[in-house]
């Protein structure tokens, strides 16, 4: 940075700047997580000298303050995955059942919403498709914040939804499914070969959530890579040509985690591992009728409150899959 032609390029500078500070921040909390622990030793020698009760029981909630925030500086230390620091793609994707699926994909959007939003991180509707009479045929969003991937790449799967539903009158109980798919939003030096006669382009008129119009022209794009059938669409820019560019950067993220995966799935044939892929493999059930109950059934996790989960609190399953990874 201390070099005359650092800011020639003030993208690189930026980036570079960007990942410096990324390296700091831990740094600077590791030091004071141990100056904390530091005072902590020291008030528990004067515990032990004077046995001050009230000493003693702020003691006892600075500790399980300083357990907390340790814990919390683990959890960030586990992702160390190249993309993890990077923004998220994540889009939703009804199964079989018309609107009770499509209502399940709209609660699973407003708990991805609330959860980002209580992170402080910045939501992007990228492209929405409402359904027939409620709730989301699809919906992708772009989720911008430090370690979005991070987190979100645990989300990926199939969520599974037990419910009374509200759109039966006959009042009985209903299964439903929804994909989660979760990408890393690429920097542009990642290199994916996009070839222009194998890329299918589609423009249609953009809509927003409850079916109205975003705008009157034809600027929403529709992006197909022929070899692999991947798409990808995106309204959120009035210009068709900024939404072309969007799902050219959504179609390579996409291209990208497709080679991550096959990639993962000769590395787990090599070692021999077996792992079911299909709709009916999901790795949450939620739960609301008879019991309230969402359990994870990669790692066991299990939080009765149901609501509380679906307001957004998710970080339970988040960080037992992130440690369960690394044993």
């Amino acid at each position: 940075m201390a070099t005359p032609n650092f800011w020639d390029d003030q993208n690189a500078a930026q980036k570079v700047i960007n990942e410096a500070n990324a390296l700091k921040d831990p740094v600077n909390e590791l030091r004071e997580l141990e100056e904390t622990y530091e005072n902590l030793v020291v008030s528990h020698e004067l515990v032990k000298e004077e046995e001050d009760q009230e000493l003693q029981t702020e003691l006892e909630s600075e500790l399980k303050e300083l357990s907390t925030q340790l814990s919390n500086f683990e959890l960030t230390m586990l992702l160390s995955e190249p993309h993890d620091k990077n923004n998220a793609l994540l889009e939703l994707h009804p199964g079989a059942g018309g609107t009770e699926s499509q209502d399940w994909a709209s609660m699973l959007l407003r708990m991805y919403t609330r959860w980002s939003e209580d992170k402080g991180y910045k939501v992007e509707t990228m492209d929405y498709l409402p359904g027939d009479e409620a709730g989301v045929k699809s919906v992708t969003l772009n989720i911008k914040g430090h370690n979005a991937y991070g987190y979100l790449k645990t989300e990926k799967g199939v969520h599974r939804l037990v419910r009374i539903s509200p759109f039966d009158s006959s009042g009985r109980r209903h299964t439903s499914f929804v994909s989660c798919e979760v990408m890393p939003e690429l920097d542009d030096d990642i290199e994916i070969e996009l070839k222009p006669d194998e890329i299918k382009i589609d423009t249609y008129r953009a809509s927003g959530a409850g079916g109205q119009h975003v705008n009157t022209t034809d600027s929403a794009v529709r992006m197909t890579h022929l070899p692999t059938n991947t798409v990808v669409s995106c309204q959120t820019e009035r210009s068709q040509i900024k939404n072309r560019e969007r799902a050219i950067k959504m179609l390579k993220a996409k291209l990208y985690q497709r080679r991550i995966e096959e990639q993962q799935a000769e590395l787990n044939e090599i070692r021999g591992e077996q792992k079911e892929i299909g709709w009916g493999s999901q790795i949450r059930s939620y739960v609301f009728h008879p019991y309230s109950l969402v359990k994870d059934h990669r790692t066991n996790v299990e939080i009765g409150n149901a609501q509380g989960v679906m307001d957004g609190d998710i970080d339970p399953f988040i960080d037992a899959y992130l440690r369960s990874q690394m044993k």
